[in-house]
């Protein structure tokens, strides 16, 4: 038997080369294109479970909310007047009551920057029934007075701290150039557990 080979009309092509390289290289493709597939996949999943523990939890504040609703109804009734003006008296004295000044001391001496002191430190019920606290600062400068909000705000205990006045107090206290009054949210620790 005779063959008759051309190599001028029909170049010869190595195929075994061609499928070697651009084999591995679809395998290779293909094995990445699963894993994405993959990844997508269990991305949707944990995705489709977090929606339904969103809904449920939306669910549950939603009750929640029906409940309070319903209980500020029953007690903005007229013959629950004076249970309701019992109630929130009893909670500004618990709150109140639950006020420690030396914790809100000791947290204030690991926060205080150098060369600032307190004068005056004042609590107060605040409208969204926590503790608002009004300290009045003296120091050198007015970096300090910013220093301590910034530890404020770093703090867990405090809450939206803010610089409401400055003064000058020249003359009035000696190493004092300025006085700033800061308010800040204070955010009551609950009672260590005794073991």
């Amino acid at each position: 038997m005779r063959l008759n080979i051309n190599l001028a009309s029909q170049p010869f092509v190595d195929s075994r080369r061609f499928w070697l390289q651009w084999g591995s290289g679809l395998a290779v493709l293909a094995i990445f294109s699963l894993a994405l597939l993959y990844t997508v996949a269990t991305g949707w999943r944990a995705a489709s479970r977090d929606r339904h523990t969103i809904a449920q939890t939306r669910e549950a504040i939603a009750r929640c909310d029906r409940e309070r609703a319903q209980a500020e109804a029953t007690l903005s009734k007229p013959e629950n007047r004076v249970m309701r003006e019992q109630s929130e008296m009893l909670n500004q004295l618990i709150l109140r009551k639950s006020f420690s000044w030396t914790r809100v001391f000791t947290d204030l001496e690991k926060l205080m920057p150098p060369q600032l002191h307190v004068v005056s430190i004042a609590p107060e019920t605040s409208p969204d029934s926590g503790l608002a606290i009004k300290l009045t600062v003296a120091g050198q400068s007015r970096e300090r007075a910013l220093e301590l909000v910034h530890h404020l705000e770093e703090s867990p205990q405090f809450e939206r701290p803010l610089i409401r006045e400055e003064v000058s107090s020249q003359g009035q206290t000696p190493g004092d150039a300025v006085q700033f009054q800061v308010s800040a949210h204070y955010v009551v620790a609950p009672p260590r557990s005794q073991r």
